[in-house]
């Protein structure tokens, strides 16, 4: 049994460290993706605080398909460059976002979320997924969470 629960308190740069053990640990000789990438997105939803969606979406073909996630019912396929998801998929560059209404194109699927990170998953130079998170929180994200979920991205890209 896995039991991964984020210290109380700590410092974000110490949170994303154990985030990344946890699913480095959790993921390790697994081969299945999907499994893979459902056990990442419910540590994700364990490990941040102030989120309403967690997950991934998936490069099949040239748009993005929903993959496994935690939180409300999502859209299920988005266009390359179409709202945050298109675009960090398009340009291959993660997609800080403080205020999603004020994105242009953005995609509502939960009129809930307000601000949104979106970090791209990259296997050999492609795309090939990537981790969205949504907040209810105008401004909930920071650089400091950029680089924590890019290096998640890093790490788990080969078990995805």
């Amino acid at each position: 049994m896995y039991d991964f629960t984020p210290t109380p308190g700590q410092p974000k740069s110490a949170l994303y460290r154990d985030l990344l053990e946890a699913a480095l640990a959790i993921t390790e000789g697994e081969t299945d993706a999907v499994a893979n990438m459902a056990n990442c997105a419910a540590l994700l939803a364990g490990f941040l605080s102030d989120l309403n969606w967690s997950g991934f979406y998936r490069m099949i073909g040239d748009e993005l398909v929903l993959g496994p996630f935690a939180g409300r019912p999502a859209c299920i396929r988005i266009a390359l460059g179409k709202g945050v998801c298109g675009a960090a998929a398009a340009t291959g560059k993660t997609q800080l976002v403080a205020d999603v209404h004020a994105f242009p194109g953005h995609i509502a699927c939960d009129a809930a979320s307000r601000s949104e990170l979106v970090v791209p998953v990259r296997r050999g130079g492609a795309v090939i997924a990537v981790i969205d998170l949504d907040s209810p929180l105008l401004a909930r994200f920071d650089a400091e969470d950029a680089a924590g979920i890019e290096a998640l991205a890093a790490a788990i890209a080969d078990r995805i």
